[in-house]
């Protein structure tokens, strides 16, 4: 197995200071990028499992380490774009392969030459997707978030350990961003601001739609089929500026708490996940959890939309989730009353550090330049692994190279379950407009029989997950 990071350039790469410059210091020549494996022979075959928007950056990146032997996806239109594509790969790297195409996932899965699946679907298909593909003997990486309720994320942890297979969550800012959120956590675990006790993270807001018309189903959309465990609904949607419209399907998929969480799943499956990470708290969750405010486009009826005519998660929130050793996680829309907007504001005992995907700040940022950080401390961060040279694909790099010596990647299905389920617990907090109180060793809500029973959803028949 090749190894694409040399100790010095890493160590070069982690003390720099001019982290919140535009011209970023971290990213290297495409052409520094290596081969995972020695030969042709030691690819692995890769099947992809979606191919709309998204899947245009997690599959040609995957390709990179991998052939592409088949695409599926519910809409033949985003399906055969997605096998021109994967030609078109496969024949840069002088690999004379056909890609087949399916409809249905499960055919795919049946291949006995494939070896690794990319699951890039909405977020309700993720879960039961993934978990047949760990029993079809496949290595996975799906996009975030991984799950739709709590109990998928139990139940995909539980397959995972029952097969052993390679499991990699789209989470990037673990391995890429210029590596500042990689950074961000390891002043934190040097005691660079003390000790860690407050995190705000801002996300942003889902938008509202207004009321969208039933329309016919698009030519070449199997829509029985894209709504899965979902109820099954009439197809709706209504031409705007957006390229995607508003819609219940491409994209707009997020805007639904059928089908998705809004931005506490959306942006929350990134920044909760740093916020856990830095805290040191990725084996656990929270004690309680309070919604603060909360905004939504619809009425809610016992947490439930009063009208399936319009994206129904919530436009602005204000959330708190409080852990047993006192630190304390802020989920918010937006802080623009704490003068910032997007990012993580991480608030120490010594001091505090600002991070998003633009820059890192504060002033134990500006000590990096005459005291850098440890390479020991970079190390334990990524499992024994260090980013690489080429952070514009640093996390799809990890994932093979994990497949190769057989370990979990940087962002395993441990730890996101768990920063999933403090998103999913804030959501339910919102919906029911109520705190609640949770056991992180049990993970269950307590005293609250009504609010837990939400910790699952009914999944239409024929579309159950069963693990």
């Amino acid at each position: 197995m090749a190894r694409f990071s040399s100790r010095r350039r890493f160590l070069k790469n982690a003390g720099l200071a001019g982290l919140a410059a535009a011209a970023s210091p971290y990213w290297f020549a495409p052409s520094s990028m290596a081969a995972p494996f020695r030969s042709a022979a030691e690819r692995p075959v890769l099947g992809c499992i979606g191919t709309g928007d998204r899947w245009n950056a997690v599959g040609p990146n995957a390709m990179q380490f991998s052939e592409c032997a088949a695409v599926c996806d519910v809409d033949s239109g985003n399906m055969e774009k997605g096998k021109a594509k994967a030609l078109e790969l496969n024949g840069r790297k002088g690999i004379d392969r056909s890609v087949e195409m399916y409809e249905d996932y499960r055919k795919l899965l049946d291949r006995k030459d494939i070896d690794v699946v990319t699951i890039v679907t909405p977020d309700h298909w993720h879960s039961k997707i993934a978990i047949e593909a760990l029993r079809a003997g496949k290595d996975v990486y799906c996009e975030k978030p991984l799950t739709l309720t709590i109990e998928e994320g139990k139940q995909i942890r539980k397959v995972l350990e029952e097969t052993g297979r390679v499991f990699q969550v789209g989470t990037q800012q673990r391995s890429e961003m210029d590596l500042r959120f990689v950074h961000a956590v390891a002043l934190i675990r040097e005691g660079r601001i003390g000790t860690l006790k407050t995190v705000t993270v801002a996300i942003g807001g889902a938008p509202a739609s207004g009321p969208i018309p039933v329309a016919p189903v698009p030519n070449g959309l199997n829509w029985d089929m894209w709504l899965g465990q979902a109820p099954k609904v009439d197809y709706r949607f209504k031409a705007t500026d957006n390229r995607y419209g508003n819609s219940r399907c491409h994209y707009e998929f997020r805007w639904w708490y059928e089908y998705s969480g809004g931005k506490m799943t959306d942006w929350g499956a990134h920044h909760v996940d740093i916020a856990a990470w830095a805290f040191n708290l990725e084996n656990t969750g929270p004690v309680k959890v309070e919604p603060v405010m909360a905004r939504h486009p619809v009425a809610l009826e016992k947490g439930m939309p009063a009208d399936d005519s319009q994206y129904n998660t919530a436009t602005e929130f204000h959330v708190t989730s409080t852990f047993a050793n006192g630190a304390v996680l802020h989920i918010r829309d937006n802080a623009a009353d704490l003068g910032f907007d997007n990012g993580l504001m991480l608030e120490g005992t010594d001091g505090r550090i600002f991070v998003n995907r633009g820059k890192l700040t504060g002033a134990a940022v500006d000590s990096l330049k005459t005291n850098p950080l440890k390479e020991e401390t970079l190390r334990t961060l990524y499992k024994g692994k260090l980013p690489g040279e080429e952070p514009r694909n640093a996390h799809m790099r990890n994932f093979f190279d994990c497949i190769a010596d057989r370990t979990q990647p940087i962002s395993d299905v441990h730890s996101h379950h768990r920063a999933m389920t403090v998103c999913h617990l804030a959501n339910i907090a919102i919906r029911l407009n109520r705190t609640l109180h949770w056991n992180p060793e049990t993970e269950q809500i307590e005293g609250d029989p009504e609010a837990a029973a939400w910790q699952a959803r009914e999944q239409r028949k024929g579309f159950e997950i069963q693990a």
